[in-house]
Protein backbone atom coordinates (compact mmCIF):
# COMPACT_ATOMS: atom_id res chain seq x y z
CA UNK A 1 0.00 0.00 0.00
CA UNK A 2 1.28 3.44 -0.85
CA UNK A 3 2.02 5.73 2.06
CA UNK A 4 -0.22 8.77 1.79
CA UNK A 5 0.67 12.23 3.01
CA UNK A 6 -1.86 15.06 3.16
CA UNK A 7 -0.62 18.45 1.97
CA UNK A 8 -2.67 21.39 3.22
CA UNK A 9 -2.34 24.64 1.26
CA UNK A 10 -4.52 27.39 2.74
CA UNK A 11 -3.81 29.98 0.09
CA UNK A 12 -6.46 32.11 -1.61
CA UNK A 13 -4.30 34.88 -3.06
CA UNK A 14 -5.15 34.05 -6.66
CA UNK A 15 -8.93 33.82 -6.32
CA UNK A 16 -11.30 36.66 -7.11
CA UNK A 17 -13.59 35.82 -4.17
CA UNK A 18 -12.40 35.52 -0.59
CA UNK A 19 -12.86 32.42 1.54
CA UNK A 20 -11.15 29.48 -0.22
CA UNK A 21 -8.44 29.38 2.44
CA UNK A 22 -11.14 28.10 4.81
CA UNK A 23 -12.03 25.13 2.62
CA UNK A 24 -9.67 22.66 4.25
CA UNK A 25 -10.98 23.33 7.73
CA UNK A 26 -14.53 23.19 6.40
CA UNK A 27 -13.78 19.67 5.13
CA UNK A 28 -12.41 18.82 8.56
CA UNK A 29 -15.71 19.96 10.07
CA UNK A 30 -17.53 17.82 7.51
CA UNK A 31 -15.47 14.80 8.57
CA UNK A 32 -16.47 15.34 12.19
CA UNK A 33 -20.13 15.47 11.17
CA UNK A 34 -19.61 12.21 9.27
CA UNK A 35 -17.89 10.74 12.35
CA UNK A 36 -14.93 9.94 10.14
CA UNK A 37 -11.37 9.54 11.41
CA UNK A 38 -9.93 10.51 8.01
CA UNK A 39 -7.87 13.44 9.30
CA UNK A 40 -6.42 11.32 12.09
CA UNK A 41 -5.25 8.56 9.74
CA UNK A 42 -2.90 10.57 7.55
CA UNK A 43 -0.08 12.82 8.68
CA UNK A 44 -0.57 16.34 7.26
CA UNK A 45 2.04 18.74 5.98
CA UNK A 46 0.87 22.34 6.19
CA UNK A 47 2.37 24.83 3.72
CA UNK A 48 2.73 28.33 5.14
CA UNK A 49 0.47 30.83 3.36
CA UNK A 50 0.88 34.48 2.37
CA UNK A 51 -2.76 35.50 2.77
CA UNK A 52 -1.72 38.53 4.81
CA UNK A 53 -1.03 40.23 1.48
CA UNK A 54 -4.78 40.38 0.92
CA UNK A 55 -5.01 43.17 3.48
CA UNK A 56 -3.23 45.38 0.95
CA UNK A 57 -3.89 46.18 -2.69
CA UNK A 58 -2.50 43.90 -5.43
CA UNK A 59 0.82 45.05 -6.84
CA UNK A 60 0.21 43.82 -10.39
CA UNK A 61 -2.99 44.50 -12.35
CA UNK A 62 -2.72 41.46 -14.61
CA UNK A 63 -1.13 39.13 -12.05
CA UNK A 64 -2.86 40.05 -8.83
CA UNK A 65 -0.84 39.31 -5.68
CA UNK A 66 1.66 37.72 -8.02
CA UNK A 67 4.58 38.14 -5.64
CA UNK A 68 2.72 36.05 -3.06
CA UNK A 69 1.60 33.53 -5.67
CA UNK A 70 5.24 33.11 -6.71
CA UNK A 71 6.20 32.43 -3.11
CA UNK A 72 3.38 29.91 -2.67
CA UNK A 73 4.20 28.06 -5.88
CA UNK A 74 7.80 27.65 -4.75
CA UNK A 75 6.73 26.40 -1.32
CA UNK A 76 4.26 23.90 -2.75
CA UNK A 77 6.82 22.78 -5.34
CA UNK A 78 9.45 22.12 -2.67
CA UNK A 79 6.95 20.30 -0.44
CA UNK A 80 5.63 18.01 -3.17
CA UNK A 81 9.11 17.37 -4.54
CA UNK A 82 10.27 16.23 -1.11
CA UNK A 83 7.33 13.89 -0.63
CA UNK A 84 7.71 12.36 -4.08
CA UNK A 85 11.41 11.76 -3.50
CA UNK A 86 10.41 9.85 -0.36
CA UNK A 87 8.03 7.79 -2.55
CA UNK A 88 5.01 9.18 -0.73
CA UNK A 89 1.66 9.83 -2.41
CA UNK A 90 0.59 13.47 -1.88
CA UNK A 91 -3.11 14.18 -1.52
CA UNK A 92 -3.23 17.94 -1.78
CA UNK A 93 -6.02 19.97 -0.20
CA UNK A 94 -5.75 23.51 -1.49
CA UNK A 95 -7.59 26.81 -1.57
CA UNK A 96 -7.38 28.54 -4.93
CA UNK A 97 -6.35 26.57 -8.02
CA UNK A 98 -3.17 28.52 -8.82
CA UNK A 99 -1.09 26.44 -6.44
CA UNK A 100 -1.75 23.37 -8.61
CA UNK A 101 1.08 24.76 -10.74
CA UNK A 102 3.36 24.34 -7.73
CA UNK A 103 2.16 20.78 -7.31
CA UNK A 104 2.96 19.97 -10.94
CA UNK A 105 6.37 21.63 -10.67
CA UNK A 106 7.14 19.56 -7.57
CA UNK A 107 6.16 16.29 -9.24
CA UNK A 108 8.31 17.12 -12.26
CA UNK A 109 11.28 18.32 -10.18
CA UNK A 110 11.31 15.04 -8.23
CA UNK A 111 11.37 12.98 -11.45
CA UNK A 112 12.47 15.28 -14.28
CA UNK A 113 12.95 12.42 -16.72
CA UNK A 114 9.39 11.13 -16.47
CA UNK A 115 6.62 12.36 -18.77
CA UNK A 116 3.76 13.77 -16.74
CA UNK A 117 0.13 13.80 -17.83
CA UNK A 118 -2.59 15.91 -16.22
CA UNK A 119 -6.31 15.22 -15.83
CA UNK A 120 -7.95 18.56 -15.08
CA UNK A 121 -11.50 18.17 -13.74
CA UNK A 122 -12.85 21.70 -13.69
CA UNK A 123 -15.46 24.10 -15.04
CA UNK A 124 -12.69 26.35 -16.38
CA UNK A 125 -9.73 25.99 -18.72
CA UNK A 126 -7.26 27.80 -16.40
CA UNK A 127 -5.02 28.46 -19.41
CA UNK A 128 -4.74 32.25 -19.25
CA UNK A 129 -1.57 34.28 -18.87
CA UNK A 130 -1.21 37.88 -17.73
CA UNK A 131 -1.34 38.78 -21.43
CA UNK A 132 -4.82 37.29 -21.92
CA UNK A 133 -6.52 37.17 -18.51
CA UNK A 134 -9.78 39.14 -18.30
CA UNK A 135 -9.36 39.61 -14.53
CA UNK A 136 -5.72 39.22 -13.52
CA UNK A 137 -6.75 36.55 -11.01
CA UNK A 138 -4.00 33.95 -11.18
CA UNK A 139 -6.15 30.94 -10.32
CA UNK A 140 -7.03 31.10 -14.02
CA UNK A 141 -3.37 30.65 -15.04
CA UNK A 142 -1.86 27.42 -13.64
CA UNK A 143 -1.82 25.45 -16.91
CA UNK A 144 -0.19 28.36 -18.72
CA UNK A 145 2.41 28.48 -15.95
CA UNK A 146 3.42 24.83 -16.25
CA UNK A 147 3.35 24.73 -20.07
CA UNK A 148 5.19 28.08 -20.25
CA UNK A 149 2.47 29.43 -22.55
CA UNK A 150 2.09 33.19 -23.01
CA UNK A 151 -0.47 32.98 -25.84
CA UNK A 152 0.99 36.17 -27.32
CA UNK A 153 -1.10 35.60 -30.47
CA UNK A 154 -4.15 36.60 -28.44
CA UNK A 155 -2.64 39.31 -26.26
CA UNK A 156 -5.35 41.53 -24.82
CA UNK A 157 -3.62 43.33 -21.93
CA UNK A 158 -0.93 45.98 -21.73
CA UNK A 159 1.33 44.12 -19.30
CA UNK A 160 3.92 46.11 -17.38
CA UNK A 161 7.60 45.11 -17.38
CA UNK A 162 7.51 44.15 -13.70
CA UNK A 163 4.64 41.75 -14.39
CA UNK A 164 6.46 40.27 -17.38
CA UNK A 165 9.55 39.66 -15.22
CA UNK A 166 7.45 37.99 -12.52
CA UNK A 167 5.71 35.78 -15.09
CA UNK A 168 9.08 34.66 -16.46
CA UNK A 169 10.18 33.73 -12.93
CA UNK A 170 6.98 31.75 -12.36
CA UNK A 171 7.54 29.76 -15.56
CA UNK A 172 10.97 28.69 -14.26
CA UNK A 173 9.79 27.29 -10.92
CA UNK A 174 10.85 23.67 -10.55
CA UNK A 175 13.26 23.85 -13.48
CA UNK A 176 13.72 25.64 -16.77
CA UNK A 177 11.03 25.42 -19.39
CA UNK A 178 7.69 23.61 -19.60
CA UNK A 179 6.87 20.94 -17.02
CA UNK A 180 4.23 19.23 -19.16
CA UNK A 181 3.28 19.09 -22.83
CA UNK A 182 -0.05 20.79 -23.59
CA UNK A 183 -1.21 17.69 -25.44
CA UNK A 184 -0.71 15.71 -22.22
CA UNK A 185 -3.62 17.61 -20.63
CA UNK A 186 -7.10 16.08 -20.53
CA UNK A 187 -10.07 18.18 -19.47
CA UNK A 188 -13.21 16.80 -17.85
CA UNK A 189 -16.21 19.07 -17.32
CA UNK A 190 -14.66 22.27 -18.71
CA UNK A 191 -17.50 24.50 -19.94
CA UNK A 192 -16.58 28.12 -19.15
CA UNK A 193 -13.70 29.32 -21.30
CA UNK A 194 -12.71 32.54 -23.03
CA UNK A 195 -11.78 32.84 -26.72
CA UNK A 196 -8.07 32.97 -25.88
CA UNK A 197 -8.32 29.62 -24.10
CA UNK A 198 -10.43 28.14 -26.89
CA UNK A 199 -7.63 29.04 -29.28
CA UNK A 200 -5.11 27.08 -27.20
CA UNK A 201 -7.42 24.09 -26.72
CA UNK A 202 -7.81 23.85 -30.50
CA UNK A 203 -4.14 24.61 -31.21
CA UNK A 204 -2.87 21.87 -28.92
CA UNK A 205 -5.74 19.44 -29.55
CA UNK A 206 -6.62 19.19 -25.87
CA UNK A 207 -9.44 16.71 -25.32
CA UNK A 208 -12.36 18.02 -23.27
CA UNK A 209 -14.96 15.55 -22.02
CA UNK A 210 -17.90 17.86 -21.44
CA UNK A 211 -20.79 17.03 -19.13
CA UNK A 212 -23.07 15.97 -21.99
CA UNK A 213 -20.51 13.41 -23.11
CA UNK A 214 -20.10 12.13 -19.56
CA UNK A 215 -23.87 11.75 -19.36
CA UNK A 216 -24.00 9.97 -22.71
CA UNK A 217 -21.07 7.56 -22.34
CA UNK A 218 -20.96 7.07 -18.59
CA UNK A 219 -18.10 7.73 -16.20
CA UNK A 220 -16.33 4.40 -16.72
CA UNK A 221 -15.95 5.01 -20.46
CA UNK A 222 -14.80 8.60 -19.95
CA UNK A 223 -12.14 7.46 -17.47
CA UNK A 224 -10.99 4.77 -19.89
CA UNK A 225 -10.70 7.23 -22.78
CA UNK A 226 -8.94 9.86 -20.67
CA UNK A 227 -6.32 7.39 -19.50
CA UNK A 228 -5.86 6.09 -23.05
CA UNK A 229 -5.05 9.62 -24.27
CA UNK A 230 -2.27 9.70 -21.67
CA UNK A 231 -1.00 6.20 -22.51
CA UNK A 232 2.51 7.47 -23.26
CA UNK A 233 2.82 9.30 -19.94
CA UNK A 234 4.88 7.77 -17.14
CA UNK A 235 3.02 9.61 -14.38
CA UNK A 236 -0.42 11.16 -14.04
CA UNK A 237 -1.60 13.96 -11.76
CA UNK A 238 -5.32 14.52 -11.16
CA UNK A 239 -6.59 17.97 -10.20
CA UNK A 240 -10.21 18.14 -9.06
CA UNK A 241 -11.75 21.59 -8.78
CA UNK A 242 -15.12 21.39 -7.02
CA UNK A 243 -16.59 23.92 -9.45
CA UNK A 244 -16.61 21.04 -11.94
CA UNK A 245 -19.75 20.03 -10.04
CA UNK A 246 -23.11 21.39 -11.09
CA UNK A 247 -24.47 24.38 -9.22
CA UNK A 248 -27.40 22.22 -8.08
CA UNK A 249 -24.94 20.41 -5.82
CA UNK A 250 -23.71 23.52 -4.09
CA UNK A 251 -22.76 27.13 -4.63
CA UNK A 252 -19.92 26.90 -2.12
CA UNK A 253 -17.13 27.70 -4.56
CA UNK A 254 -15.88 30.98 -5.95
CA UNK A 255 -16.82 30.59 -9.61
CA UNK A 256 -19.77 28.16 -9.95
CA UNK A 257 -20.99 27.26 -13.44
CA UNK A 258 -24.24 25.47 -14.38
CA UNK A 259 -24.41 22.21 -16.34
CA UNK A 260 -21.63 20.49 -14.44
CA UNK A 261 -21.01 16.99 -13.15
CA UNK A 262 -23.27 15.43 -10.58
CA UNK A 263 -21.77 14.49 -7.25
CA UNK A 264 -22.21 10.83 -8.16
CA UNK A 265 -20.29 11.31 -11.43
CA UNK A 266 -17.43 13.12 -9.69
CA UNK A 267 -17.41 10.48 -6.98
CA UNK A 268 -17.13 7.63 -9.49
CA UNK A 269 -14.74 9.48 -11.80
CA UNK A 270 -12.13 10.20 -9.16
CA UNK A 271 -12.43 6.75 -7.63
CA UNK A 272 -11.92 5.17 -11.04
CA UNK A 273 -9.07 7.34 -12.30
CA UNK A 274 -6.99 6.98 -9.15
CA UNK A 275 -6.85 3.20 -9.65
CA UNK A 276 -4.36 3.71 -12.50
CA UNK A 277 -0.95 2.88 -11.09
CA UNK A 278 0.65 5.81 -12.89
CA UNK A 279 -1.30 8.30 -10.77
CA UNK A 280 1.22 9.89 -8.43
CA UNK A 281 -0.76 12.76 -6.87
CA UNK A 282 -4.38 13.84 -6.45
CA UNK A 283 -5.59 17.31 -5.52
CA UNK A 284 -8.88 18.94 -4.52
CA UNK A 285 -9.34 22.72 -4.62
CA UNK A 286 -11.65 25.74 -4.39
CA UNK A 287 -14.02 24.77 -1.56
CA UNK A 288 -15.30 28.08 -0.18
CA UNK A 289 -17.58 27.65 2.86
CA UNK A 290 -18.40 31.36 3.04
CA UNK A 291 -20.51 31.07 -0.09
CA UNK A 292 -23.09 28.46 0.88
CA UNK A 293 -25.06 27.40 3.90
CA UNK A 294 -24.69 24.49 6.32
CA UNK A 295 -21.23 23.63 4.92
CA UNK A 296 -22.79 21.73 2.03
CA UNK A 297 -19.94 22.12 -0.48
CA UNK A 298 -17.38 20.97 2.06
CA UNK A 299 -19.50 17.93 2.92
CA UNK A 300 -19.76 16.94 -0.75
CA UNK A 301 -16.04 17.59 -1.21
CA UNK A 302 -15.11 15.55 1.85
CA UNK A 303 -17.23 12.62 0.68
CA UNK A 304 -15.34 12.64 -2.64
CA UNK A 305 -11.99 13.09 -0.87
CA UNK A 306 -12.57 10.17 1.47
CA UNK A 307 -13.93 7.87 -1.23
CA UNK A 308 -11.09 8.66 -3.62
CA UNK A 309 -8.51 7.99 -0.91
CA UNK A 310 -10.17 4.67 -0.07
CA UNK A 311 -10.07 3.70 -3.73
CA UNK A 312 -6.37 4.51 -3.83
CA UNK A 313 -5.74 2.35 -0.77
CA UNK A 314 -7.86 -0.55 -2.06
CA UNK A 315 -5.94 -0.70 -5.32
CA UNK A 316 -2.39 -0.65 -4.00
Amino acid sequence: MRKIRLVEVRSELAAGTRGASMGIDAMRIASIKRRSNFFMRFEPVSVQDENKLLFGDPQFKWAKYGEGVYTMLNRVCDTVEGLRKEKLFPIVLAGDHSTAAGTICGIKKADPGLRLGVIWIDAHGDFHSPYTSPTGNMHGMPLAMVTATDNAENEANDVEEETEALWEKIKQIGGNGPKINPDDIVYVGVRDTEAQEDYLIEKFGIRNFKTAEVNEKGVAKIAEEALEILKDCDQIYISFDVDSLDTSVSTGTGTPVPNGLSKEQAFELNRTLIKDKRVCCWEIVEVNPTLDTENKMAEHAFDILEATTESLIENF
